[in-house]
């Protein structure tokens, strides 16, 4: 399936498709945009399936890709009930169906293009015989079908021709095509030399020229050069890396590498060789010889009839009754000595089959990992080929994925913001429909004004004196008329052109004094305009200005809430602290009242 994927991507992004698509981002299509790619590849093949999907029913998208897939021989994988099973997940673009017909199809494109353009001309159309019955039908079909056989033959000569390779016509018409490029870049050459030779020091700016002309294409050809020298750094950046990963991963090796483990290796892997060398290869050996044995016998034996093998036949059943009366008598001795050794041979036997099996089983194990190794190395070597890349392992792949998501979230924004413009433009749309179908009311109500006012067509006015002076002069360049007849045509434009200016003259003249009107409603509308966006500017600094005054008391407001706060909390509670003071002051001045301690000569004494 890897395969399958890599083939199809990298199909995807070649020409024509240009799909841009790694392995990630293909696999992570939706349904919808799996059918769509499916969709673009049958439309590279047949240019009538090029439809947007989003745009369609489903039934008509399966309908279509059914009859296609039939048209260009697609037979689906399995039986009767995988082609139901296919045409469901066709339906709704189950990656184990559309991968497989994607890359059949990617496989033959341009076989499939030929097939179906021959389709188009060569399916037949069945007619009911009933309608055959008509002649006039009938003789439709016929020539149907020999237009059909002419179609076939004209497309093999056309085959035939492509291969056979350019005709002298197509030569000669391309070396003269190219004799009349070259006479006019020379002519041309030529005019370019007569308008320079008339500049002054054209001989010294022509020498600059051609300077000018050599340095550029050397400054192009060191563009290239460093660009080819960049591409080189960076490869060589990618095959260091590389080295390093391998001797980091060697070295990792290497410290795992102890005598003691790699004894013992050694010494599993002699134990084996020497058993698959001792043990199972010599039973092959000696099956082997028996068989061939046996077989030699069967050769030299003559040929034998339908008598012979009757009689082998009954020989057999003889020799299995004997076969079957020993093994009664055996079980009727019911010796137990010999039934022990027989369940220890049984023993001994089951775990000599499944040594062997389990011998066997390690071989076809290490022959698979042995190929696997084997593809690793070619996969690696062909991805190097590719992109000199590595495929990615480990965190560089977590890292990968991440940066994926990282773009799709992106992707879903950007998908976001052009909808959003889809809408808009919709509604632009929509609003320029407006003003069309209003134009053409208002041209209509013109054209009734007009009419109302007996100068129908002022509107075309231009119109009207273009195609006079048209005729005009299409009357001048007449010669087979008189001049008499000229000067009556002349008299006769001029009175018509009188006739409409003179029409005209009141509705121009009206006409002036609305554009008077609407130039002095246009002033004021300026200026009013003017007032209020001067008036607006004002509001909105005066705004702006109170905003930034509201947001530093706000913000001083914020820095100085907590300090603020602790500071009424002290304050608070040094009120508290004074308020206990001041009582317990009180409290002392009532005690000094009733009986105070006095200190005379040394001694104590109580004053009440």
């Amino acid at each position: 399936m890897s395969d399958q994927i890599k083939f199809i991507v990298d199909n995807l992004n070649k020409e024509p498709f240009k799909k841009n698509y790694n392995l990630i981002t293909f696999d992570s299509l939706d349904p919808m945009q799996l059918l769509q790619v499916l969709n673009d590849v049958l439309a590279e093949i047949d240019p009538k399936q090029v439809v947007d999907i989003r745009e369609e029913m489903p039934e008509q998208t399966a309908k279509r890709m059914f009859s296609l897939l039939g048209i260009l021989k697609y037979k689906p994988p399995g039986n009767a009930t995988d082609v139901s099973t296919f045409r469901q997940g066709l339906v709704i673009g189950s990656k184990p169906v559309v991968y497989p017909v994607l890359h059949w199809l990617l496989q033959r494109t341009n076989e499939l293009k030929k097939r179906a353009y021959l389709a188009r001309f060569l399916i037949k159309l069945e007619v009911p015989s009933e309608f055959l019955q008509d002649e006039i039908v009938a003789d439709t079909n016929k020539q149907y079908e020999e237009l059909m056989e002419v179609f076939k033959t004209l497309h093999k000569e056309c085959e035939q021709l492509k291969t056979s390779g350019f005709s002298t016509a197509e030569i000669r018409r391309d070396i003269g095509a190219m004799e009349e490029e070259k006479d006019q870049l020379i002519k041309r050459v030529e005019r370019l030399k007569k308008r320079v030779e008339t500049v002054p020091n054209h001989q010294q700016m022509l020498k600059i020229a051609r300077q000018l002309r050599v340095e550029k294409e050397r400054e192009e050809c060191l563009a290239q050069q460093k660009q080819e020298q960049k591409n080189q750094l960076f490869h060589a950046v990618q095959r260091l890396q590389r080295a390093q990963n391998q001797l980091k991963s060697m070295r990792h090796a290497a410290a795992d590498a102890k005598p003691e483990s790699l004894m013992k290796r050694l010494e599993e892997e002699i134990k084996f060789n020497s058993y698959i060398g001792a043990e199972k290869l010599s039973k092959e050996l000696e099956n082997k010889k028996n068989e061939l044995h046996f077989l030699q016998k069967v050769v030299t034996e003559p040929a034998m009839g339908h008598s012979d093998l009757l009689e082998l036949e009954t020989k057999i059943n003889e020799v299995n009754t004997q076969i079957n009366q020993l093994i009664e008598k055996k079980m009727m001795r019911n010796e137990p000595v010999e039934g022990k050794l027989s369940l220890y041979r049984q023993q001994a036997s089951i775990i000599s089959h499944k040594k062997e099996a389990k011998a066997e089983e390690l071989q076809e194990a290490k022959e698979k990992l042995a190929n696997l190794e084997r593809e690793v190395s070619v996969k690696r070597n062909q991805i190097r080929e590719f992109d000199g890349t590595e495929v990615l392992k480990g965190d560089e792949f977590k890292r990968y994925v991440s940066k994926l998501r990282s773009k799709s979230t992106v992707f879903k924004k950007k998908h976001q913001i052009i909808a959003e413009f889809k809408a808009e433009f919709g509604l632009l749309q929509r609003t320029e429909e407006l003003l069309k179908q209003c134009h053409e009311n208002i041209q209509h109500q013109l054209q009734a004004v007009e009419e109302k006012r007996g100068i129908s067509g002022y509107s075309y006015t231009q119109e009207e004196l273009e195609r006079v002076s048209a005729l005009k002069s299409e009357v001048d360049e007449m010669k087979g008329r008189t001049l008499d007849d000229m000067s009556e045509m002349v008299k006769k434009l001029n009175s018509l052109v009188s006739e409409k200016k003179s029409a005209l003259a009141p509705v121009i003249k009206e006409l002036r004094q609305l554009r008077q009107k609407c130039q002095e409603l246009t002033q004021e509308c300026d200026e009013k305009k003017s007032q209020y966006d001067s008036c607006a500017a004002g509001l909105e600094s005066s705004r702006s200005q109170l905003e930034q005054k509201l947001r530093e008391k706000q913000k001083a407001v914020r820095e100085s809430h907590g300090p603020n706060m602790k500071q009424a909390k002290m304050w608070r509670d040094l009120e508290k602290l004074m308020e206990c003071k001041k009582q317990c002051f009180l409290k002392q001045q009532s005690q000094t009242c009733i009986g105070q301690v006095i200190q005379e000569g040394g001694e104590d004494r109580l004053i009440l």
